[in-house]
């Protein structure tokens, strides 16, 4: 699959990046994020809210993603989006654009999320 890289300042939610995964060791150690912020994120464009893909299915609260959840291209292998994984990233961090999910998951991820606060 070729990959393509969009200006990583203009990202919306649901756009799924490589960035780096600062829960794996190693430097080269990258992961798709999910950006799940909305418009009204107070450094929109300078920063973004998001959580982290995953192919490991031992996680009970991780949200599948099926065909029909993507907008835009698909994510290379079968995932799902880890709730507990969020961390904030900068554009400059990301290096490569994967594709697009659907708002549903997205709220589904981030309901779940707000459940262990």
């Amino acid at each position: 699959m070729t990959r393509q890289t969009p200006p990583f300042d203009g990202l919306e939610r649901g756009h799924v990046v490589l960035a780096p995964d600062p829960f794996k060791p190693g430097d080269d150690a990258t992961r798709p994020w999910v950006v799940v912020n909305n418009e009204h994120h107070p450094f929109d464009s300078q920063q973004y809210v998001t959580m982290g893909l995953t192919t490991q299915t031992w996680y009970d609260d991780r949200i599948p993603l099926e065909g029909g959840d993507y907008r835009h291209r698909r994510a290379p292998r079968e995932s799902s989006i880890a709730p507990h994984a969020v961390t904030s990233l900068a554009p400059t961090l990301m290096t490569d654009y994967v594709c697009r999910i659907r708002d549903e998951p997205l709220d589904r991820a981030v309901e779940t999320l707000v459940t262990y606060l």
